[in-house]
């Protein structure tokens, strides 16, 4: 038996490998997809928010001569980071429900069981997109992931919402050809797109190279149209893709069905976990990085998410230790 499983093998997942064999117990990562399975969901070669140092877990090194690293490079940092703690990492492994309790939890997954004395999930929040819940959603040419712009070039090009995704994805879809209409449930670009971005993409719009809907919902998409209602009246324009770039959230059947983890009754739908040691509401079970926000995923992230390692791995080390002393 484990002492801990860790259910991803993002940053933070890899993080709390790292932590829990630092504190003497023995770990297994288990992860559905690749190793930091997220990134491959970034967009070719972007540019990191982060700077190298706030990307760095287990005090290894983040070498790059940019200010910021691509997308690449921290991909590969992480697998390099990986590879040297010598983790126990399996991929492609889905987890579909944990039984048991604290001290003999049975990890069941789609190709067996693991077991463990503590499981942590460090599951983001990247995999579930938050849904229009409008006809045409399930098309072919509807995304909820951006990858790069050139399948884009001479294409009715609609993008919808207004943070730093819709933004970048706006901004290369018109650069490399494409005819671009921005869709803005509010009034204006979110003040949060990044500074050095914002005015790049008002811009655009002001000169009319990018068409742009403030206040506006998606009504409908179909195969050769997107219907909007806007604040003049419906609208039909002509569309050949949508990319909805309408944000994420945790993947909350599996957190309580599979996981047995409560949510609070507040607006972010917080899972129930203790702020200092991460636990949540079933004992043994605890909780790391931006899926500890729920639908705030802007609280938790790699810069502060990584942390939460070090409190969980302390706090399973000495519970451990207490239990063991009581055995004694």
């Amino acid at each position: 038996m484990l002492d801990v499983i860790i259910i991803g093998a993002g940053p933070v997942g890899l993080a709390c490998g790292i932590e829990a064999r630092r504190n003497g117990l023995s770990a297994r990562l288990i992860e559905k997809g690749a190793l930091v399975n997220s990134f491959l969901g970034y967009p070719t070669n972007m540019e990191l928010f982060s700077t190298p140092d706030l990307l760095e877990i287990g005090g290894h090194p983040f070498p790059t001569h940019r200010y910021k690293p691509l997308r690449e490079e921290t991909i590969d940092y992480y697998r390099r980071v990986a590879q040297v703690e010598r983790l126990d990492v399996r991929l492609y492994e889905r987890v579909l429900r944990v039984e048991g309790e604290a001290g003999h939890f049975v990890v069941h997954t789609d190709r067996g069981t693991h077991e463990s004395r503590f499981v942590v999930a460090a599951t983001g929040f990247f995999d579930v997109p938050n849904r229009m819940d409008v006809p045409g959603e399930d098309l072919p040419k509807v995304t909820h992931y951006y990858k790069e712009p050139f399948a884009y070039t001479g294409m009715e090009v609609a993008v919808i919402g207004a943070k730093n995704s819709a933004a970048k994805a706006a901004l290369e879809c018109f650069r490399h050809g494409a005819r671009v209409t921005l869709v803005v449930r509010g009034p204006a670009v979110s003040d949060s797109v990044k500074y050095w971005i914002k005015p790049d993409l008002e811009n655009r719009i002001r000169e009319g190279s990018i068409r742009a809907y403030f206040n506006t919902t998606v009504e409908a998409i179909t195969e050769q149209t997107i219907r909007l209602r806007t604040p003049e009246g419906p609208v039909e324009l002509p569309n050949d893709f949508v990319l909805a770039m309408t944000g994420y959230r945790p993947d909350y059947t599996f957190l309580t069905e599979a996981l047995g983890i409560a949510v609070a009754d507040d607006p972010a739908r917080t899972p129930v976990h203790d702020p200092e040691t991460f636990e949540t509401n079933r004992p043994g079970v605890y909780l790391a990085g931006t899926v500890c926000g729920g639908l705030n995923t802007s609280r938790w992230f790699i810069e502060n998410g990584r942390f939460h390692a070090a409190q969980i791995m302390r706090h399973i080390a000495e519970t451990a230790t207490a239990d063991w002393k009581v055995e004694g």
